[in-house]
């Protein structure tokens, strides 16, 4: 399948499918599979659908897998593209990983994150840190300065030892779970944490953001206008595609809902030139009651097909429309893409 971007997809919308209702998985004849297995699986399932795969550390890829794994995505051409830092399914940090109040957990914490970025490094990975764990489930629980600070210098840390080995490094926001509360729940929030790091004398050039769409539908946040103001400050590092209600982390199939936001940032991502730099559109999706392999390959297809109507929206007439936000005539050239005639 020819695609006009680079893909790849988080090998977890593979698994058991496991929810606080259903705890052992809707796909139970999955619970024992090797992840080796699981990789050969979809590989054969998805074939020329998907470029790369994304895993977890240590859970889904360590140290004693990394070789066979990549020796098996290399025998069909793909590769590992994120290793994603997987602290939030250890129960050992129930009260945060990089804001653990204990501070031989912390420090612990932030070494295993440590030896993430050097099997990404090996890898030829980038590193996508979620922190989903770090931050709090009550009002009156967290010291919110030390909280702050303690996760702003574990990500200095943590940057600066990527810079070490090579490794970008993408900062994902959700506004909650499994915390609750989780601190770095906006895309405003990354960039004051970027910003942060910064200030601490850390080069940040490789400390990038990954929009997950959903995450963003969540708090209300515009994708198209938040891929072009990370743009603007050159930290528009990945993308996390998927669609949803807008009031959980549904992680559903692409374009299933949210259409029309979806087509807009199909748009907004070709004209900030999204891709030539290496950038691809990660699939991170979590089909619960589905067959995973091909609600993947329908995303893939969904997809294609809004990327392919962002390109026939007319840019000139719709920057026109734009310099006196002129709605009406904006989407008189989006439904023109979309066949209406007029």
């Amino acid at each position: 399948m020819k695609r006009k971007l680079k893909n790849s997809v988080g090998i977890w919308a593979f698994g058991p499918a496991a929810t606080r209702f259903v705890p052992a998985g809707y796909h139970t004849e999955l619970s024992n599979e090797t992840m080796e297995a699981r990789t050969e699986r979809v590989l054969k399932g998805l074939g020329d659908f998907i470029d790369g795969y994304e895993y977890h550390y240590p859970n889904e890829i360590n140290e004693d897998n990394v070789d066979s794994i990549k020796e098996i995505l290399a025998s069909e051409g793909k590769d590992i593209y994120c290793i994603a830092l997987g602290h939030h399914t250890n129960p050992k940090y129930s009260l945060g990983s990089l804001v653990n109040p204990f501070p031989e957990i912390r420090k612990e914490a932030i070494n295993i994150a440590k030896d993430g970025i050097d099997l990404a490094s090996s890898a030829g990975a980038n590193f996508i840190i979620w922190p989903g764990g770090e931050g709090y489930n009550y009002p009156f629980q967290a010291d919110y300065e030390k909280m702050w600070n303690d996760f702003i210098d574990a990500i200095a840390i943590l940057t600066e030892h990527a810079n070490k080995k090579g490794v970008t490094i993408f900062l994902e926001h959700k506004n909650s779970e499994p915390a609750m509360k989780v601190a770095m729940r906006s895309i405003g929030m990354t960039l004051y944490v970027i910003n942060k790091v910064k200030e601490r004398g850390v080069d940040t050039s490789n400390l990038k953001v990954n929009m997950d769409w959903q995450h963003l539908i969540m708090n209300g946040e515009n994708l198209a206008e938040y891929a072009r103001l990370l743009a603007m400050e050159n930290k528009l590092g990945h993308q996390h595609a998927n669609s949803g209600w807008g009031t959980f982390d549904d992680d559903n199939m692409v374009g299933a809902l949210r259409f029309m936001e979806t087509l807009e940032l199909a748009k907004e991502l070709q004209l900030i030139g999204y891709g030539k730099n290496g950038e691809r559109i990660g699939f991170d999706l979590l089909p619960y009651t589905e067959d995973a392999i091909e609600a993947v390959k329908e995303s893939v297809i969904h997809w294609e097909f809004i990327y392919d109507l962002a390109s026939k929206i007319n840019t000139e007439r719709l920057y026109e429309a734009k310099k006196t936000k002129d709605a009406v005539k904006a989407y008189k050239e989006v439904y023109k893409a979309l066949g209406a005639k007029f």
